[in-house]
């Protein structure tokens, strides 16, 4: 058996090979890479918890994590407690439940805009017109992104995490493209400090803290470059990748998508199931610090290590029938917006624009077809879902 998280197989369908993982090699070594793979979901959750044992601060991505040293800068996905913990303080506050729910009005007037320019199309791509454009344009609204640059920092993000096929190695391009978006919020922070606003970037730069040894300090422009081009790249991502595949899963189950036409208020449900049954991020990068058996495997010290939470999602050991697509279905702890000290920090916005965004589907096209043969996927590092989801309607 092969598990390539950088092969077309995998990017098409990696189900097939997430179920040989979980039954027969639950602990997998690829030596072609180097990394170790977990896949069941209670190992899977139990390293996501256990940073001790399987830092972030080697990286996320397999190519950071090959490299067998730690990130040597500050970026909140990539530093461990106690530091994590005071720096996802400073941005927490943003995405408390009730700063999110002062956000809705904003977001449906967004929405409701991209769908708006769709005006009398029969037929449109629900990534490129509507799923892609708005998630960017909420975040890069709330950090303060002036309306001409926002779509930009979107491409930017497509290019850096876009990977060749076989190749899990940043491309040329995009370096470019990360340096480029790394550069745009160090010069937007730079700006915001000579005249701020009433955003984020802003709000970062006036807050003040105790260092370890109690003396008062600030985020420079390097640090608040890279908090907004995390919190940018998972506002832009996560919520495109989720939309898309929504839009694929309830064309295959149309039971579905009439249960949704039944009742609205069964959304919010349906998005924690298509985030269980295809989550945009489908692995999460680790690097076992320690010594680490499971299943009568050895994890040595200093292994670069992958959590499958797309394969832990559908573990028959933790879900009852975990490959029917049940929108009705009992949560359970959603492993798709992470878990433990890493969870994503805007999960609540993701599912407050997933379920809108979906609201608004169902208002205005709630008979429409997908177009299969058009349908195309990322080729992406860490993240999974549609580029084009081609739609016809009327």
């Amino acid at each position: 058996m092969e598990f390539d998280p950088f092969s077309r197989e995998y990017y098409d369908d990696p189900s097939e090979v997430y179920g040989r993982l979980r039954d027969e090699a639950p602990v997998y070594r690829n030596d072609h890479y180097g990394f170790y793979a977990l896949s069941r979901w209670d190992d899977v959750a139990a390293a996501s918890k256990d940073w001790a044992t399987f830092t972030s601060t080697y990286g996320v991505t397999l190519e950071q994590l090959t490299a067998g040293r730690p990130i040597p800068y500050d970026s909140l996905i990539m530093i461990d407690p106690p530091k994590h913990d005071r720096l996802r303080s400073l941005v927490s506050r943003v995405f408390t439940p009730r700063a999110v729910a002062a956000l809705e009005p904003m977001v449906r007037e967004v929405i409701a805009a991209c769908f708006d320019e769709l005006g009398d199309r029969t037929a449109f791509d629900f990534v490129e017109d509507v799923a892609g454009p708005f998630p960017v344009e909420i975040i890069c609204r709330m950090l303060g992104v002036p309306p001409a640059d926002r779509q930009q920092v979107r491409h930017w993000l497509d290019i850096a995490l876009s990977r060749e096929e076989g190749s899990m190695r940043t491309s040329p391009a995009g370096y470019e493209a990360s340096i480029a978006m790394g550069t745009y919020f160090y010069e937007l922070s730079v700006a915001k400090r000579a005249h701020p606003g009433d955003d984020m970037v802003s709000r970062l730069i006036e807050v003040e803290w105790e260092d370890e040894d109690g003396r008062p300090t600030r985020l420079d422009d390097i640090e608040i470059a890279g908090f907004s081009s995390l919190i940018g790249g998972a506002g832009a991502e996560t919520v495109t990748k989720l939309l898309g595949n929504a839009v694929v899963l309830f064309a295959r189950h149309p039971e579905q998508w009439q249960l949704v036409l039944d009742d609205p208020g069964r959304i919010a449900g349906a998005v924690e199931e298509i985030l269980r049954y295809h989550p945009p991020s489908q692995y999460q990068g680790r690097y076992a610090l320690e010594q680490h058996t499971l299943h009568g495997v050895t994890i040595p010290a200093g292994s670069p290590v992958i959590l499958l939470t797309g394969a832990a999602t559908h573990d028959p050991r933790a879900y009852d029938d975990p490959d029917r697509f049940d929108i009705e279905r009992e949560p359970k702890l959603a492993l798709g917006f992470g878990y433990g000290v890493h969870s994503c920090l805007g999960a609540a916005l993701a599912r407050m624009e997933s379920r809108i965004a979906l609201e608004e589907l169902r208002a205005r096209y709630p008979r429409h077809r997908v177009v299969e043969e058009g349908l195309t996927r990322v080729q992406m590092s860490n993240v999974a879902g549609y580029a084009s989801v081609p739609v016809e309607v009327g």
